[in-house]
């Protein structure tokens, strides 16, 4: 098979996690949110993991190590502006239009998955292994992001099915991206060893400014005690494939 098959199968498969916003009609609320927090804490362990056992390895292997380095806290600077200035997740002055801001939620998601698309295809690019490993941690990532975004195109004034399809296809740009991405990568040179210290750095933030916050949240020794495992899990998880 491909490499392209493999870009496009796994980010395909991705993109249908856009309709996993569909579970909160069925599911009781303290339910979803307990099952959320558990996938949150396992996504904050495989991108962790999959970023310094996996991405960063690769990449020192391509460019030199300062170098390598100064792009993955570039990607981490980069993802922070990229959030603040486009992926808004809700309206801090509490009288913007509320459809305006459903449809800057969702230029702010064609830009994150666009981007998710280019990374898996440079991880593809360099082992099939790391493609899967990659592909694996964006997914867990994605679900509990697309359910968050599916509640706030509905906050916004979206009808349900309105909300669903408009989420779908905006999780396409995870194929597009893949697909450019293995494409430009014959145009330019060793951009795949590019790509993958901007993947790092992109899960490093994820994980330490989106995910772990939330699971600090938690006053409950206990469930913080699960939801550590729960971490440790992901972790292990990435470095039992290396």
């Amino acid at each position: 098979m491909s490499k392209l098959i493999y870009i496009i199968l796994a980010s395909g498969v991705i993109s249908l996690g856009a309709l996993a916003g569909v579970l909160t009609l069925a599911i009781n609320e303290a339910k979803l949110t307990r099952a959320l927090m558990l996938l949150v804490s396992l996504s904050a362990g495989a991108m962790m993991g999959g970023a310094f056992l996996h991405l960063l390895p690769e990449a020192v292997e391509v460019l030199p190590p300062d170098l390598m380095l100064a792009i993955v806290l570039l990607s981490f600077m980069g993802f922070f502006l990229v959030e603040k200035l486009v992926h808004w997740r809700h309206c801090h002055k509490g009288h913007c239009p509320t459809h305006t801001f459903g449809y800057l939620n969702l230029i702010g998601d064609a830009v994150h998955n666009f981007i998710d698309g280019l990374i898996i295809a440079a991880a593809f690019l360099t082992d099939i292994r790391l493609g899967l490993v990659t592909a694996t941690a964006v997914a867990l990532h994605e679900i509990p992001q697309e359910i968050g975004d599916f509640g706030v195109l509905l906050y916004s004034g979206f009808t349900k099915t309105r909300a669903l399809t408009a989420n779908f296809l905006v999780a396409l740009t995870v194929v597009l991206g893949g697909v450019i991405g293995y494409y430009l990568s014959f145009w330019l040179e060793n951009l795949v060893g590019w790509l993958l210290p901007v993947a790092a750095g992109g899960f490093i933030y994820i994980a330490a400014s989106d995910l772990m916050p939330e699971i600090r949240k938690e006053p409950s020794l206990k469930k913080s005690l699960i939801y550590f495992v729960t971490f440790l899990a992901g972790a292990a998880m990435m470095y039992l494939v290396k």
